[in-house]
């Protein structure tokens, strides 16, 4: 059998990827970003675990968890889906997140428009607020 075949057969068998269930990020101090990513951004703080945190984002978990070591970043970028960009930012602002790139159009779908933001957490980390926006039926 060959590794295509392999990899077809596995997927018939339900050995297929459902979705992402969590994400980790490496943080230099998780109390900072604790307060960043349960206070700032709203998302709800499910427990901790040692040196780990763990935080419910739609269907994902989040986990920020404290490295000894030096924190990378910019190699992967959270997109937080919102319902008002414009919005969205205002309230971040009014809780002390620079938002680094104001709310901007950047794509123009059939149905609806792609807005985006940037913002970071604390160490760096990228984040975008993404806001797909709908057109209505003329």
């Amino acid at each position: 059998m060959s590794d295509e075949q392999t990899i077809e057969a596995a997927i018939e068998t339900g050995a297929r990827i459902e979705g992402i269930g969590q994400i980790a990020i490496s943080v230099t101090d998780l109390a900072r970003s604790k307060e960043f990513y349960g206070r700032a951004l709203g998302l709800t703080h499910l427990f901790d675990a040692g040196s780990m945190s763990f935080f419910q984002c739609g269907e994902v978990r989040l986990l920020i968890g404290a490295s000894d070591k030096p924190v990378a970043t910019g190699g992967v970028i959270l997109y937080f889906r919102v319902a008002d960009i414009d919005q969205a930012c205002a309230a971040l602002s009014a809780r002390g997140v620079q938002i680094v790139q104001q709310p901007q159009l950047v794509a123009r779908m059939p149905d609806h428009d792609l807005w985006l933001a940037v913002l970071n957490d604390p160490d760096g980390h990228p984040i975008e607020l993404m806001c797909e926006i709908q057109r209505s039926a003329a």
